[in-house]
């Protein structure tokens, strides 16, 4: 399991991020000032910081640079929205910037995104009773196994990763099947219709009117 330092001196956003990425099978450990963040890099490791900017004791620029040497990625979450300081966080090293307020399904997609590029992309994920090992590509709901074809599966993972984030349905057509979009929905429709009924998540992978799917976290 892939552990997460979340340090945010906003506790309602702090604790949205950490049940979040929690469900989606993430370790999550959350510190509300830089000084107790700093004590928990020190104690322990994590594969990713989540870090917001200004925050009491030591703000998060100045703790960056102590987190730069360990090779730990970082992600800048931050009200701090100008693009002077979206530049400065990132020639600082932050691997991505998000400002708030955010949707929590973009912060997935980035955190996701960010591991994916340090080789340390999650191989168990989860949402509600079902997990998917990526690795061994088995899905179960309540310790059962679930039967999917190939791109079943593929098309799950991808609305997983994308948790309550619609979907355009050339996107995950492109994604799925690898190769361009044609119009023709009908194979795209299919499959999501037997996820629906083999995961019993028919009011769960809603459709989105003229745009595609979204998978409600």
């Amino acid at each position: 399991m892939l552990n997460i330092l979340i340090v945010e001196d906003e506790q309602a956003i702090a604790n949205l991020i950490y049940v979040s990425l929690s469900d989606e099978g993430y370790r999550c450990t959350c510190a509300f000032d830089g000084k107790q963040g700093a004590d928990l890099i020190e104690k322990e490791s994590f594969d990713l910081i989540l870090l917001d900017i200004m925050l009491p004791e030591i703000d998060g620029y100045e703790l960056l640079e102590y987190v730069k040497p360990l090779g730990t990625p970082v992600i800048f979450i931050t009200a701090k929205g100008a693009v002077n300081d979206r530049i400065k966080g990132l020639k600082l090293g932050a691997d991505d910037y998000l400002v708030k307020p955010f949707q929590i399904g973009e912060l997935s997609a980035r955190v996701e995104a960010v591991l994916r590029r340090y080789g340390k992309s999650e191989k168990r994920l989860a949402v509600s009773d079902v997990l998917i090992n990526t690795e061994s590509r088995n899905v179960t709901k309540n310790g059962r196994p679930v039967e999917l074809t190939v791109k079943e599966f593929d098309l799950l993972v991808e609305l997983v990763r994308n948790k309550n984030v619609a979907l355009y349905r050339d996107r995950l057509y492109e994604r799925v099947w690898g190769e361009p979009f044609t119009g023709e929905t009908r194979t795209l429709d299919t499959h999501i219709q037997r996820l629906r009924k083999k995961l019993d998540w028919e009011e769960r992978i809603t459709t989105v009117f003229r745009i595609g799917y979204r998978l409600e976290g």
